[in-house]
């Protein structure tokens, strides 16, 4: 593995109904979901070490810490930006970020540990 901090990956969601608090059933208001932003912020973490991890090596979601701090409406852009900055082990710390239109939307860490994809599959249960 190549694996070293300072890792980064950034993605961008035009925001559409399908993205919506209500489409997600997490709300009543027409706006970017909470679950929509983080499974973002997970596909920028996954994307700034996927290339770096050998054959039959994932990573998998362990921890999310996040504040959602400002709405975002329907038909807007979001940009979702993920930093490793710690490697323990098989265990990687980012910290996200995602912002737009209405400055920072949201900021927090993710922890997501490397797994053997076959092994991992075959111990579910």
């Amino acid at each position: 593995m190549t694996l070293e901090t300072g890792l980064r990956h950034s993605v961008v969601l035009h925001v559409t109904e399908n993205d919506s608090a209500i489409y997600f059933k997490s709300g009543h208001v027409n706006v970017l979901a909470t679950p929509r932003l983080i499974a973002l912020c997970e596909e920028a973490a996954c994307g700034a070490v996927d290339k770096e991890l050998p054959p039959g090596k994932t990573s998998v979601g362990l921890r999310i810490q996040m504040d959602h701090v400002a709405p975002v409406r329907i038909g807007s852009d979001v940009t979702a930006e993920a930093i490793l900055d710690k490697i323990e082990g098989r265990r990687l710390t980012f910290s996200v970020k995602a912002y737009g239109e209405p400055g920072t939307i949201c900021a927090g860490f993710i922890t997501r540990v490397i797994v053997d994809e076959e092994s991992f599959i075959s111990n579910i249960h």
